[in-house]
């Protein structure tokens, strides 16, 4: 019966989620574990910035600190819930802190803002910085001398990147922990595994750059986050088309979107830009400026249209799409074990 009322309370963080998103009153998770990650990691930059060594367990302390207070505090929530026969005020936490794992409104609105921006007939200098400084919230690139045209772009590979990051790994870790419920409240479940995985995701956004100063200290991180979102990012993968008008080339655009997705240094969000480019036929890759350093990454569907408003429209109902036919196969899978 608890397992049950989990499993309902998930589906109304998803929709609180697609709804509401994250409110303000609330203090989110990702703010305060970020506050850790960065207290600790400044640390040990700061006083061991020449020892190769300190520093790669140093990052690996940090990931393990991070994940392990992240799993302890949903886990424990959930125990307290259980305990005390579903209790509404716990019931409530165990509500927003799913929620929480989710970015489904805060992803899809951040993106269509700008790209609603750049899609006026008059751009004055004032706009352009405005959606400079949007899109640079959103990307780890330097975007300050971008064209409209290579905004946009930022903007859709964030979006199709991000959409596995932000909503479907979530999803995917906070259903395995529904399961795991089923089986013993003592295993990990949807609080527990959901706070886990956004420090994982947390810990990756902070500090897994690949860059000189979180080479070492971010290594451990950035792999973790590389196997959590390998299996999450393949059911995308294989889904995804399932929604969208390229249904009857399945086979062919799963086949293109995994060639061109593997040439990414990324095991995941060269995967994810692929099948969301192919599924919407826009091009994505090229240059892109880093630390002062142009990077040139492997194109992406070469013969797709370029990034438009209209493009990333479709990219959000295809996520609106995928997550409403995993969240009908999960639940076709929950009460069917």
């Amino acid at each position: 019966m608890a397992e049950i009322n989990l499993f309902f309370i998930f589906i109304g963080s998803i929709v609180f989620d697609l709804l509401i998103g994250d409110p303000r009153f609330v203090i989110h998770p990702v703010q305060i574990i970020g506050i850790y990650i960065k207290k600790t990691s400044n640390f040990f930059i700061q006083n061991f910035n020449k020892n190769k060594i300190i520093l790669l367990w140093g990052g690996l302390f940090i990931a393990l600190s991070s994940i392990g207070i992240s799993f302890l505090i949903g886990k424990f929530i959930e125990l307290i819930f259980l305990q005390s026969k579903n209790n509404f005020v716990f019931g409530i936490l165990i509500f927003l802190g799913l929620s929480s794992c989710l970015a489904s409104k805060s992803l899809i609105l951040s993106v269509k803002e700008i790209s609603n921006l750049i899609s006026e007939d008059i751009i004055d200098k004032k706009t352009e910085r405005l959606i400079r400084k949007k899109v640079q919230r959103i990307v780890s690139r330097d975007v300050s001398s971008s064209s409209l045209d290579h905004l946009f772009r930022s903007s859709s590979e964030s979006l199709t990147e991000n959409s596995v990051d932000g909503i479907f790994a979530p999803l995917f870790w906070i259903f395995i922990g529904i399961v795991f419920m089923k089986f013993s409240s003592f295993l990990p479940g949807p609080l527990s595994l959901g706070f886990s995985y956004k420090a994982i995701s947390t810990l990756d956004s902070m500090i897994g750059y690949r860059s000189d100063q979180y080479k070492y200290i971010g290594f451990f991180s950035a792999k973790i986050e590389d196997y959590a979102t390998f299996i999450p990012s393949r059911l995308v993968l294989l889904t995804l088309p399932l929604v969208s008008s390229k249904i009857k080339k399945y086979i062919s655009i799963i086949k293109k979107s995994y060639l061109d997705g593997i040439k990414y240094d990324s095991p995941n969000s060269g995967i994810s830009e692929a099948i969301f480019a192919y599924t919407s036929n826009i091009k994505l890759g090229g240059k892109s400026k880093y630390n002062d350093e142009i990077i040139v990454k492997p194109t992406i569907n070469c013969n797709g249209d370029n990034c438009s408003k209209e493009k990333i429209n479709v990219i959000c109902q295809l996520i609106l799409r995928l997550q409403f036919l995993w969240v009908l196969s999960f639940s076709l899978i929950f009460f069917n074990i």
